[in-house]
């Protein structure tokens, strides 16, 4: 486990950082104080995963298209 702090991570560090901690306690060979440890890292890097996934899709522009199927210009991404 790394000591980066989640807020400099990028998305692909801390997916892997999340991934690396769910398989330690997926194990159940961590003791109880690393557990919670490893239990609230998880959660800042979930929370940090989940806040760059929002923060890409606001930024995603759908392509508009004329009648006749041609690109006609780009609209800020709807859900």
């Amino acid at each position: 486990m790394t000591d980066t702090p989640v807020a400099e991570m990028s998305f692909e560090e801390a997916l892997r950082a999340l991934e690396d901690i769910v398989t330690r306690l997926e194990r159940g060979d961590v003791a109880l104080e690393d557990s919670i440890t490893l239990y609230e890292r998880g959660a800042a890097l979930k929370k940090h995963c989940e806040e760059r996934l929002n923060t890409a899709q606001m930024r995603v522009e759908a392509i508009r298209l004329a009648e006749d199927g041609t690109p006609k210009g780009t609209e800020p991404f709807a859900e």
